[in-house]
């Protein structure tokens, strides 16, 4: 399977201390390993604003009838060479083992995935579930992470009352940190948001990303980035997908029909279909999150967003065309200005095949 290729840019944070990402449920003794595409297009839009891109950003995103002219994935971990990933569904978990418990990894480092959606079998003996971060590691290395449990306490300076209390947190091993990929709509896009997109993600690596910053949390070294096209930066082209009972045409031999199989895509990010999105819902193999959260901004800093429903990473979904996704307006009632959740789809196109 082949895709007209994007001008892409793969990111990569190396953390100077612990990063939280809190969970759906809110809760402070909680952490997600995933720092999800929303967040991280809120983060850069504010980050824009900062640096007098703002409008100029927002026609180009979420205003955009067109589709967003730059499309951002999940932050994922990464240690070392490898870098993990949420694996399509329709190929995860493999067949049961004896000896490694498959559907216990959430992440599974990036080389495996085109073996897997080759039908290849996984070796047993060179792998392991790493239980604290729910990697698929090697044999005899670690995973990426930890999850730690620091204490504070919040002190009233004028009663003199303390409460303590503890926040989770991502504690990262030497050598290990997020990933993303960024996608452009074409090279003109490239060319005119790269620079802006590089210098807002800088300007996060050094102000931080998710909760408790005002500790020094969710801080990285300066970024790394790596230019390349997508999808080869994620997988390299695939052969024809196998045939599916989509739809058939008889030959004027006689012959049996052909079956054309569906195109399907895997997702790297979060998704909110768009109205030109032509998603087969009966078919494919995804899940879906409620994200949910609240507004930073002068106007009323701290209240609660609408939520809206996402079909979440690692989802297979079948279309028509490749999935386009749309920008959602979760701003409280009454807020004077909009306040945009990013469902736009960054999506791998794969060879469909139902899931077992």
């Amino acid at each position: 399977m082949t895709a007209t290729p994007q001008p892409g840019l793969v990111v990569k944070f190396r953390p100077t201390g612990p990063w939280r990402v809190g969970p759906d449920t809110g809760a402070r003794d909680g952490v997600d390993p995933v720092y999800h595409s929303d967040s991280f297009y809120s983060a850069v839009t504010a980050a824009m604003r900062l640096l007098g891109h703002l409008d100029a950003w927002l026609d180009a995103t979420a205003n955009n009838a067109a589709g967003s002219a730059v499309r951002f994935s999940s932050l994922y971990p990464f240690h070392n060479d490898i870098g993990f990933v949420i694996p399509p569904r329709t190929v995860w978990p493999p067949p049961a083992s004896t000896k490694v418990r498959w559907k216990g990894a959430r992440f599974v480092p990036l080389g495996l995935v085109e073996p897997l959606l080759s039908g290849r079998a996984m070796q047993e003996d060179r792998w392991d579930v790493d239980g604290a971060s729910q990697c698929l590691v090697p044999n005899g290395r670690a995973g990426p992470f930890r999850l730690g449990l620091r204490s504070g306490a919040a002190v009233d300076r004028l009663s003199g009352c303390v409460e303590p209390h503890s926040v989770a947190c991502i504690e990262f091993l030497p050598g290990a940190g997020m990933w993303a990929v960024i996608s452009f709509a074409d090279e003109p896009q490239r060319e005119r948001w790269d620079g802006p997109v590089r210098a807002a993600l800088r300007l996060l690596a050094d102000s931080g990303f998710g909760g408790e910053r005002a500790r020094g949390w969710g801080r990285s070294e300066p970024p790394e980035f790596i230019e390349g096209l997508l999808p080869q930066m994620i997988l390299s082209d695939q052969p024809a997908p196998p045939a599916a009972a989509s739809g058939s045409t008889v030959p004027p031999s006689g012959e049996a029909p052909v079956v054309e199989a569906p195109t399907a895509y895997w997702l790297l990010s979060l998704f909110n279909p768009g109205a030109a999105d032509t998603v087969d819902w009966n078919r494919g193999s995804y899940y879906v999150l409620a994200r949910s959260g609240r507004v930073e901004s002068p106007a009323r800093s701290g209240d609660l967003k609408k939520t809206l429903n996402m079909v979440g990473e690692g989802s297979v979904l079948v279309a028509e065309n490749p999935v386009q996704g749309a920008a959602a307006d979760v701003a409280p009632e009454g807020l004077l200005h909009p306040v945009y959740r990013s469902g736009f789809a960054l999506a791998i196109p794969v060879p469909w095949q139902a899931a077992s």
